[in-house]
């Protein structure tokens, strides 16, 4: 998209243009009929269209041309110009999606300087649309954990394809911005990154977001799926999806077009689709809420984004970037982590994931103490209340079994702790708990503690529960 097209039939006219517009600096290309016009936008599409309405000798007119150009190549400005002008072929033009229309014999000085608009409109208008699906998520993984390297190796893998990706995982776990680093590191990483939030969009106002709308009052208005034109939509938790809308996206993704809503023209997209779920689609599927041909055609290359739970070694790291990100984004104090604080975030339980790490890290900043290292006190939870008091406030359940019961079951539910707080590594843990190598693999067998692989990482677990899940 370097150049300018002129189509005119009237060759003295479109080689007058071009010879100007060439000794302004511009390149350009000639058009004298619309077979001739259509075949240089489909070979490289122009940065400029300049249109004759009236074509001779031509199958489409201005106006079929301009509808086709706004269908298949919306981001291209196009310049209506005619002998023949009226008020109503103006407001035609305009309502089609032209920049401007000029009457012939036009000035030159002016056709440039709507040539010059019409193509500073268009680039802030690329600007801006690339910064509104931004959203303010970036792309960076953050990790060093056994799970993280497996999740970003599988990353890697689909970024140079076009493959479509499930992401699956739980709530708050980082499934956006995994999408968004396949987008970042892709062949499409200049073109628009589209997030379609499927649980947020009201059911009845799901199609006009997602394939836009045309009125008689208001034109063309392009939904999510042409301003993702040519890079990545992203379906966020796809099994909210009406199922109304799921066989109308499946036919989309089959046919890589829809018509608009009140529209009847078809609209062409090349999109790359990545969808994230933290829902059992084939649950889904089978209690009749989601389509299984959509699954299918979603469900090329799964891949299992990681709980926090399941990347502990992570806590530490992921606690600093956001530590960071507050100061630079919020002016927020930039203080280090006690290793007690350290020490219970691995350990504390996380159902929000990430999201919850960050949340929390934004408030102990907001409300801390000073400049100094975040204490272990001014992290939430029972554990934390009774440091201050030396001693260890027992649960119910715990309380009320006979000493070595209750010590079995601490002392299994303090390995497990540990275990996965080290990413499974039993030579870390052995290390940090004050044991024998050798003494805690006997410990570990007497208390029915076994590790096995989840997400590329090993996590502990009591081999009881393996044993009656398997059942």
């Amino acid at each position: 998209m370097s150049d300018i097209l002129i189509v005119d039939d009237e060759r003295d006219i479109r080689e007058l243009v071009g010879d100007i517009l060439e000794d302004e600096g511009f390149s350009t290309r000639l058009a004298g009929n619309s077979d001739d016009c259509m075949s240089a936008i489909n070979a490289e599409p122009p940065a400029l269209l300049i249109l004759d309405i009236w074509l001779k000798d031509s199958r489409m007119d201005g106006i079929d041309i301009l509808k086709a150009v706004k269908r298949d190549n919306p981001d291209i400005p196009v310049v209506i110009i005619s002998g023949h002008g009226n008020i109503e072929i103006a407001v035609a033009a305009i309502k089609q999606g032209a920049y401007d229309f000029i009457e012939k014999p036009f000035n030159i000085d002016q056709l440039l300087v709507v040539i010059r608009r019409a193509m500073e409109t268009s680039r802030l208008r690329r600007e801006n649309s690339a910064l509104k699906h931004r959203d303010g998520v970036g792309a960076e993984m953050i990790g060093a954990s056994s799970a993280f390297r497996t999740l970003i190796g599988n990353l890697d893998k689909v970024t140079k394809s076009n493959g479509r990706v499930m992401l699956t995982g739980p709530a708050g776990s980082g499934k956006e911005i995994a999408a968004r680093y396949i987008h970042a590191h892709s062949n499409r990483s200049n073109a628009p990154f589209v997030t379609v939030n499927c649980a947020s969009i009201e059911p009845e106002r799901m199609e006009e977001v997602l394939f836009g709308r045309e009125t008689p009052e208001r034109g063309v208005e392009p939904g999510l799926l042409e301003q993702a034109h040519g890079g990545v939509v992203y379906f966020d938790e796809v099994a909210d999806m009406p199922i109304g809308t799921q066989s109308k996206i499946l036919r989309v993704l089959v046919d890589q077009q829809f018509q608009r809503v009140g529209g009847n023209d078809k609209v062409r997209v090349d999109l790359r689709v990545i969808s994230s779920t933290n829902k059992n689609l084939e649950q889904e599927i089978r209690a009749e809420r989601f389509r299984q041909e959509l699954y299918h055609r979603l469900n090329v290359v799964p891949i299992a984004v990681p709980s926090l739970e399941e990347r502990r070694e992570d806590v530490p790291v992921l606690a600093g970037h956001f530590i960071e990100s507050c100061h630079k984004s919020q002016g927020l104090p930039l203080r280090e982590i006690s290793e007690e604080a350290i020490a219970l975030m691995q350990t504390m339980v996380w159902p929000g994931n990430v999201r919850q790490l960050k949340n929390l890290i934004e408030r102990v900043l907001i409300l801390g103490e000073g400049n100094g290292p975040i204490e272990a006190r001014e992290l939430p939870g029972d554990e934390v209340k009774s440091a201050d008091e030396g001693r260890v406030v027992l649960s119910g359940a715990l309380a009320t079994l006979p000493l070595r019961e209750a010590r079995e079951a601490f002392e299994r539910e303090y390995l497990l702790t540990q275990i996965n707080r080290f990413g499974g590594n039993i030579s870390r843990t052995a290390s940090f708990v004050g044991m024998e190598r050798s003494a805690l693999h006997r410990k570990l067998k007497s208390l029915g503690v076994v590790t096995s692989s989840k997400s590329g990482a090993r996590v502990a677990h009591v081999e009881q529960e393996t044993t009656e899940a398997a059942e």
